[in-house]
């Protein structure tokens, strides 16, 4: 019995889809930070804390967790495309909510309203990704889609600062920020045949599929290499938590650089990571033991993380540093995205990048109040020494996950032979 040949699908075609999903999750991140940018201006119009403003990403973080959990069996019932425009609504009702917010509870309200658009946004991409892009360019696909994501929150502190920067009014960018979400939505719905899940997945996922038998839906949950995937999203975006919103305050209290330096650094950190990214895209089509890649690339930027905070340099020398630590994280992502495709059963796509992702969001809840907490205390230094070590933790398990992977391999050659 022979195999079909895979599809040819036209460059432009993939292309297309991919620009789209980039969109899409450029928009996700760029809504991660709808409130932290403008953490100064709330501190002096409602007299807030660091811890308080922690638990705002909490809230957004622990609904969007859970919901991205339950939202992978959404898409895998109903199909990604429809939960794709829902998600979109809620960050256009979101910014709206920031903007007409009268203190800490419109806030909430906010960031609740972000969390649950941010929900189905893995599950939904690489939903799509899988279905409609063709193997050979996957890695690249997932390069980008990575990449876009980095856009995202560098774009955000740039865009919602400035803003209020040059309007005077905090409110404003909220409502700028509902412009974009506007925009985003009305392209993808113009654009909506480039993104349909339906059309079937192509030969690269049915291959995966032939002669599987039918599996219960929580399968999946039983595989160690997900739970796996999933630490090592919660200890890596710890990290990131750390990063994004208090790198720019403890570099400002270490240092004594103004914050018109510091709020920089995230933009920094994450423009290096998309041209780490970059890099990554084509590192995951020539390595096999993807876990090696991740080692290399988190703990080189944990290194540099840990000696931004230091004290041993000079002040705009340990924020380019900060910044720089972005390219390791960055390069690891497309083998991150690929260690979760290979741990994925046939057929459960949305439900395992719906639980692995789900550390992520999870992740970002425990960190940032624990993290704010350290700045309140003025311990400045471990915002940058505890961010090292979540992403020596996420180190650990994913050569854990490889591991789990190389086994069957080496038994499936032996039975072989």
């Amino acid at each position: 019995m022979t195999t079909a040949a895979p599809p040819v699908v036209p460059l432009q075609q993939d292309a297309h889809t991919i620009g789209l999903i980039g969109l899409a999750h450029a928009s996700s991140h760029f809504f991660h930070m709808l409130l932290p940018p403008l953490f100064p201006w709330f501190i002096r119009d409602f007299g807030l804390s660091y811890s308080e403003l922690g638990f705002l990403v909490t809230v957004f973080f622990v609904i969007s967790g859970i919901g991205q959990a339950l939202s992978g069996f959404l898409v895998d019932r109903v199909g990604a495309r429809p939960v794709l425009f829902v998600a979109l609504g809620c960050f256009l009702a979101a910014a709206l909510a920031a903007a007409g917010a009268g203190g800490y509870g419109g806030l909430l309200i906010a960031s609740a309203l972000a969390g649950l658009g941010n929900a189905p946004f893995h599950p939904v991409d690489f939903t799509i990704l899988n279905k409609r892009i063709s193997s050979a360019r996957l890695g690249h696909a997932f390069s980008v889609h990575g990449i876009s994501g980095n856009l995202g929150w560098a774009s955000a502190p740039v865009f919602l600062a400035g803003l209020t920067h040059a309007t005077g009014s905090w409110r404003i960018a909220c409502l700028g920020a509902a412009g974009v979400a506007a925009v985003v939505l009305a392209v993808l719905w113009w654009q909506r045949e480039a993104v349909d899940d339906r059309v079937g997945a192509w030969a690269h996922e049915s291959q995966r599929a032939a002669g599987a038998a039918p599996e219960h839906p929580l399968a999946f949950l039983l595989l160690p290499s997900v739970w796996l995937c999933f630490s090592f999203f919660f200890w890596s975006t710890c990290a990131l938590s750390a990063v994004q919103s208090f790198a720019s305050p403890a570099l400002q209290k270490l240092y004594g650089l103004p914050l018109s330096l510091t709020s920089l650094v995230v933009t920094g950190y994450m423009l290096a990571g998309a041209v780490g990214m970059v890099f990554g895209g084509f590192l995951v089509a020539r390595v096999q033991r993807l876990e090696a890649t991740i080692a290399v690339a988190l703990l080189s930027g944990a290194a540099m993380l840990a000696l931004a905070g230091s004290g041993l340099l000079p002040g705009l020398s340990a924020a380019l540093i900060a910044c720089l630590a972005g390219f390791g994280t960055g390069l690891a992502g497309p083998s991150r995205d690929m260690l979760i495709k290979r741990a994925s059963p046939a057929g459960a796509t949305g439900r395992v990048y719906g639980t692995v992702y789900s550390g992520l969001d999870i992740g970002f809840a425990v960190a940032a109040p624990v993290f704010g907490g350290l700045l309140d205390r003025g311990q400045s230094d471990w915002v940058f020494y505890g961010a090292a070590l979540a992403l020596a933790f996420g180190v650990g398990s994913a050569g854990l996950v490889g591991r789990r992977q190389r086994v069957p391999s080496r038994a499936e050659a032996a039975q072989a032979a």
